[in-house]
């Protein structure tokens, strides 16, 4: 591990990983020699080195999931070239591109070739994974095959020390997910998709991410990145409801934060949208956005724009929190209240959008019926924090349950990170993550998913999924 540190002060690290396990390989002698913790130099006599044939490869399991490049230090060649596989899941680093599956190189090479020269050192990639297979064709002779993650050392203001054990390892899990989300000097959503600034998906990874370390640099980053790229009349990322989550961000920001010089900067902007909106709300409090998108499990349904009428309601109250913090003009921001609270929110059995209508206006006593039937099934990862806590207003042992039903879930299938979505219908005959399926059984990530994270392209490590780190810091 080497230690330095970065332009702001920070200590930084980059990590050398070497993998914990060989999941399987073919045409190779002392393969498990990519086990040993060797130094990270080539010489012209090695004696630890694995050999690979024409036709050889070797699946890698680094032990968890990583946001990484993968070094590959070569001895001796034949010319060889080699295809590299990257997985979040031990069955996507063995599939093709493409197909029913849905295998991609979107936004990062996860499945490519490259030559192997002798006496060697070449870092390819930068991605999401937790595995790697690796192809050969022609003889090769590799020393080492480690992982290459640069990671913040942040001083941590809360770690759960309770003493039950599940709870302990969601914990782990979730700050595990969003440190690797946060470790670009941005946030990000997802660290093996796109490298942009989602900021309708960063209000429970700015949750989390304060609860485990106050105030940070990535987090104002990213909402100046976001707001400089935005110039109004626009929409942050083109979707209505990220703006007016960029406003609900920026509030509790500054509740849970305190820095005042910052948020004093957003304020313009913040009036800016505001009016906005205003053109957005018609007198009879009907909504008059080009969409209203909430998550993708209420995505083309009937209850969609109750959601979005929730998160309206919300960024309004938030930002005339943050008015009168500054001593600001409110009577806009009151009337645009005043038109939303006109018309009723109807959430049919969308537990997402009662968990909103919960943080907008509260819930009813059959509202709250809704929520905990089938207990977890019906939650969503991003918004989960919002429907524990709509749960734990009325029964706190029960939101405790839900989520340790759903977290729970996914740590059975393996999971070392939370994922983009979970659906407790995925649980049933379906293998780990770190498991070829068997007969019968499905694929628990190639074979589920829908509208963007269909299949393969389904992230393992979402930021989103992190909110319940402040749910256990706030109710655990």
């Amino acid at each position: 591990m080497v230690i330095y540190r970065n332009k702001y002060g920070r200590c930084e690290m980059t990590e050398f990983i070497f993998p914990k396990k060989i999941i399987a390989s073919k045409n190779g002698t002392n393969v498990e020699n990519l086990l040993k913790k060797q130094p990270l130099q080539i010489g012209l006599a090695e004696f630890y080195t694995a050999d690979f044939e024409e036709g050889g490869y070797v699946i890698l399991d680094y032990g968890k999931e990583l946001c990484a490049s993968l070094r590959i230090l070569t001895y001796l060649s034949s010319s060889a070239k080699a295809r590299f596989r990257f997985g979040e899941s031990l069955t996507e680093c063995c599939a093709e591109l493409g197909g029913e599956q849905n295998a991609t190189n979107d936004h990062a090479l996860r499945d490519f070739e490259a030559e192997l020269p002798r006496y060697s050192d070449m870092t390819f990639s930068q991605t999401g994974f937790r595995f790697v297979r690796i192809d050969f064709s022609g003889s090769v002779r590799i020393k080492c095959a480690v992982a290459v993650s640069e990671i913040r050392n942040r001083r941590i203001k809360y770690r759960y020390e309770g003493e039950d054990e599940l709870i302990d390892r969601i914990f782990k899990t979730a700050k595990h997910t969003v440190d690797l989300c946060a470790s670009s000097g941005y946030v990000w959503d997802g660290v093996k998709r796109d490298r942009l600034v989602w900021i309708g998906d960063m209000h429970p990874e700015m949750l989390a991410l304060t609860t485990l370390y106050g105030r940070m640099l990535e987090i104002e980053r990213s909402l100046d990145f976001v707001k400089e790229q935005t110039p109004l009349p626009g929409w942050m990322n083109g979707f209505p409801t990220y703006s007016m989550w960029w406003m609900i961000i920026l509030a509790d920001y500054y509740e849970r934060t305190g820095a005042e010089l910052f948020i004093k900067k957003q304020i313009p902007y913040l009036e800016g949208l505001l009016s906005q909106m205003d053109g957005c709300v018609k007198e009879d409090g009907e909504l008059a956005y080009p969409f209203l998108f909430v998550d993708w499990p209420t995505r083309d349904t009937p209850y969609e724009n109750e959601g979005g009428r929730a998160i309206n309601i919300i960024a309004v109250k938030k930002a005339i929190a943050l008015l009168k913090a500054f001593d600001r003009d409110t009577t806009l921001a009151e009337d645009i209240l005043s038109r939303l609270l006109k018309v009723e929110i109807k959430c049919g059995d969308k537990k997402q959008v009662i968990g909103l209508k919960y943080l907008a206006v509260g819930i009813s006593e059959e509202e709250k019926k809704q929520l905990i039937e089938g207990n977890a099934r019906g939650m969503s990862t991003f918004m989960s924090y919002y429907i524990l806590k709509a749960v734990a207003s009325f029964d706190k042992e029960k939101a405790i349950e839900m989520m340790k039903e759903y977290y729970g879930a996914m740590l059975d299938k393996g999971a070392t990170s939370f994922f983009e979505d979970f659906d407790m219908e995925w649980v049933e005959n379906s293998c780990r993550i770190d498991e070829f399926p068997k007969e019968g059984e499905r694929d628990i990530h190639g074979d589920f998913g829908k509208y963007c994270y269909v299949g393969f392209r389904h992230s393992l490590c979402h930021g989103w999924s992190a909110g319940v780190v402040t749910f256990i810091e706030e109710e655990c």
